[in-house]
C-alpha cells in the first residue's frame, strides 16, 4: 500500500517515480543528504547566509508551519501562499528558466496544491505526506530527464520515478515517464518498480512550467498539466529545516536545542505569547495518560490566544465532538507565563457537556515569531506549535 503511494506522489509533480540509482552521480548524493537534519548539520546551515529577496521571503513564511505539503493548510494559509506565489510569477525571474544552468539540480518539493482535475495517479498519491519528496532536473545531458524521488527514511531507502525530457520552450518541459525502482539501504541491488508505462497512455506524460526561477537559484516555481502548482526549493532556511526534522521525526530534540540556542544567541528583545491559532505538531511528552488529561493538559489539538489575556484549549475527538477548555494567562516573569485552565467542556454542535476540571501551568516561551512557537509547558514538556490562522496583516 505504502508503495503505491510513494508512487503516485512522484508522477503528480511532474517527478519521475521510477528511478534508476547510480551512486557515483554526485547530484543523487546531494538530494540524499538533503533529507538527513542532524544537530551539526542544522548549526552549519543556519549559519549560512542563504540569499532570498523580500517577495521570495514572504513566500517562505507563507510556507512555515504547512504540514503535508499543503494537504493540512487552512484556507488562510493557502490564500497567503496563493497570493505570494502569484506575486513573485508577476516578478522578472531568470528569463527562459529551462535554458539555465540554475534549473539544474536537486529540488526538495516544499508544496502542492491537489486540484480536482488530478490524474488517477494524482489521487493515490497521499501517503507520500509523511515522507520527503525532492525532483532532480538534468536537460543539458545525452539523456535528459526529470526524476522524482520520494526519501522513506535514512534507514529504508527511496524510490526515484524517471521521464524522458525535452525543452519545448523557455518556460516548458515536456517528459515521460519510462522507468522506476526502489533503492534499499539494506540491499546491494535496486529493486524495480513494476508499472507498465507504455499501458499507462497519456497518463505516463505531461508537462511542466517553471513560472519563476529566483536569480540565486534556490527557488522554483512551477505549474503542471494537471493544474497543480509545486513551490520547489534547493536551499531551505533554519526553521524549514527544524520543520522537516519533525516531519521525519530526526533527532527532533537535539534539533530543537540547538535552533532555540542559536536564537536566543541573536535575540534582543523579550518574547511575547502571541495571540492567535495554534496547533501542536510536536512535544517531548513521553509518558501517556488518558486523552481527556492530554487535551486538559495541552497536550494535544490547538490553542487559541487572545491578546486579552484569554486562553482556549481545543480537540477534535470524533463525529463532529470536540473538547474545549477555557482560562487565562499571565505574565509571571521574562518570557514565563502563568496559566489556569478551569472551564471545560464536550462540545457537540450548539451543546456543551461542562466537565469540572482545573489545570495549572507554568509556560515558558523558548522561540516565536509569527509563524512558530517552541514551549515548555506541563510538566516540563517541550512545544512545538505552528500558525494556522494566517499573519496579521501590518
Amino acid at each position: 500500500m505504502a508503495m503505491k503511494l510513494n508512487l503516485s506522489v512522484t508522477l503528480s509533480l511532474g517527478l519521475n517515480p521510477f528511478p534508476k540509482f547510480n551512486s557515483k552521480k554526485l547530484h543523487a548524493y546531494g538530494c540524499r543528504r538533503g533529507l538527513h537534519v542532524s544537530r551539526s548539520s542544522l548549526v552549519e546551515e543556519q549559519q549560512q547566509s542563504i540569499s532570498f529577496s523580500k517577495p521570495e521571503t514572504h513566500l517562505i513564511d507563507a510556507l512555515i508551519g504547512i504540514q503535508g505539503r499543503g494537504k493540512s493548510a487552512s484556507p488562510q494559509q493557502l490564500q497567503e501562499v496563493e497570493s505570494a506565489v502569484k506575486a513573485l510569477e508577476g516578478l522578472e525571474g531568470v528569463p527562459e528558466p529551462t535554458s539555465s544552468d540554475l534549473i539544474e539540480g536537486c529540488w526538495q518539493l516544499m508544496f502542492t496544491t491537489r486540484p480536482g482535475t488530478a490524474s488517477p495517479i494524482q489521487r493515490t498519491f497521499v501517503g507520500v505526506d509523511f515522507f520527503s519528496v525532492f525532483q532532480e532536473v538534468y536537460l543539458k545531458t545525452n539523456d535528459p530527464r526529470v526524476s522524482n524521488i520520494v526519501r522513506f527514511s535514512d534507514a529504508i531507502g527511496e524510490l526515484k520515478v524517471e521521464a524522458a525530457a525535452a525543452i519545448e520552450n523557455g518556460k516548458r518541459i515536456i517528459f515521460r515517464f519510462d522507468r522506476a525502482a526502489f533503492s534499499f539501504n539494506f540491499l546491494p541491488f535496486k529493486v524495480p518498480y513494476p508499472v507498465p508505462f507504455r499501458l499507462l497512455g497519456d497518463e505516463a506524460k505531461g508537462w511542466l512550467d517553471t513560472t519563476y526561477l529566483s536569480p540565486s537559484g534556490n527557488l522554483r516555481i512551477s505549474r503542471g498539466n494537471k493544474g497543480t502548482t509545486f513551490v520547489l526549493q534547493k536551499k531551505t532556511e533554519p526553521r524549514q529545516r527544524l520543520l522537516a526534522a519533525i516531519s521525519t521525526e530526526t533527532q527532533v530534540r537535539e534539533a530543537i536545542d540547538e535552533f532555540v540556542s542559536l536564537n536566543k544567541n541573536t535575540a534582543k528583545d523579550e518574547i511575547e505569547l502571541l495571540d492567535g491559532e495554534w496547533q501542536m505538531i510536536w512535544s517531548s511528552q513521553t509518558e501517556t495518560d488518558s486523552w481527556i488529561e492530554n487535551a486538559a493538559n495541552g497536550l494535544m489539538g490547538k490553542q487559541i490566544v487572545k491578546n486579552n489575556g484569554q486562553l482556549k484549549f481545543v480537540v477534535d475527538i470524533l463525529l463532529g465532538l470536540r473538547f474545549s477548555m477555557t482560562g487565562t494567562f499571565e505574565k509571571s516573569g521574562t518570557n514565563k507565563y502563568n496559566v489556569i485552565m478551569d472551564d471545560a467542556a464536550i462540545i457537540a454542535g450548539p451543546y456543551g457537556y461542562p466537565l469540572e476540571m482545573e489545570t495549572k501551568i507554568n509556560l515558558e516561551l523558548l522561540y516565536t515569531d509569527e509563524k512558530i512557537r517552541i514551549s515548555k509547558g506541563y510538566n516540563g514538556i517541550v512545544f512545538v506549535h505552528v500558525r494556522t490562522d494566517g499573519t496579521k496583516q501590518e
